[in-house]
């Protein structure tokens, strides 16, 4: 699981973009979001998945996000149990 900035990732709802040093900023914002995507990808050639959580998710409804997360872990155990 990552707990996504919504700064550093460029969440839709929250991110900013700063007034200064813009071609930095949108540059590095571009690098962190290439990387996520290769890790998730990587990742999932591993057979693992990732889940990723905006921060503002775990501030506004951290009960949301356990939700969501045991929906994964149950659903991922519970095709475990029919594989062996």
């Amino acid at each position: 699981m990552f707990v996504d900035g919504c700064f550093w990732h460029g969440c839709r709802i929250h991110y900013t973009e700063p007034a200064t040093n813009v071609r930095f900023w949108r540059r590095k914002l571009a690098r962190n979001q290439g990387r996520d995507r290769r890790v998730d990808e990587d990742l999932a050639q591993m057979g693992w998945r990732a889940i990723r959580i905006w921060e503002h998710e775990v501030t506004e409804d951290v009960q949301a996000v356990v939700r969501r997360l045991r929906g994964v872990v149950s659903i991922h155990v519970g095709r475990r149990s029919r594989l062996t």
